[in-house]
């Protein structure tokens, strides 16, 4: 089971350097995670990318299934908490709101978590990839 983030997503629909490694760490998990703040996310940024990225995500979205997660109180306070040791202008991380809501989806589910770039790698939440 892997949880995911939306840069994940997002480097699979703009087909980056690290897109196919991403796709093969989805293909490999048995169970996948999206936070429904992250699948917001996914859908503001890829509707400011190209007119053509929101339907590849839903057809993204469609193909691979995860399970879409509900924000709770369990995971405000996991959120919270990875902002506090985490969060921008408090760690090189730099975990901003999007991260924080990916990060806590991962740290209830006690997954790792599906993600692109640097920030997620200065915390201590497991990588997916």
């Amino acid at each position: 089971m892997i949880a995911l983030d939306s840069s994940a997503l997002i480097a699979i629909l703009l087909h980056e350097p690290e897109a196919d490694m991403l796709v093969d760490a989805i293909e490999r998990a048995d169970h996948l995670l999206i936070g429904a703040p992250t699948l917001l996310e996914c859908r503001i940024v890829a509707a400011g990318k190209s007119p053509r990225l929101p339907g590849d995500l839903r057809e993204l979205i469609d193909g691979i299934r995860p399970e879409t997660i509900d924000f709770t109180a369990r995971r405000l306070e996991a959120a919270t908490d990875a902002f506090e040791r985490f969060g921008k202008g408090r760690h090189s991380a730099a975990l901003n709101f999007g991260d924080c809501m990916a990060y806590a989806v991962a740290r209830v589910a006690g997954c790792p978590l599906l993600y692109k770039g640097q920030d997620f790698a200065r915390t201590d939440i497991r990588s997916a990839r």
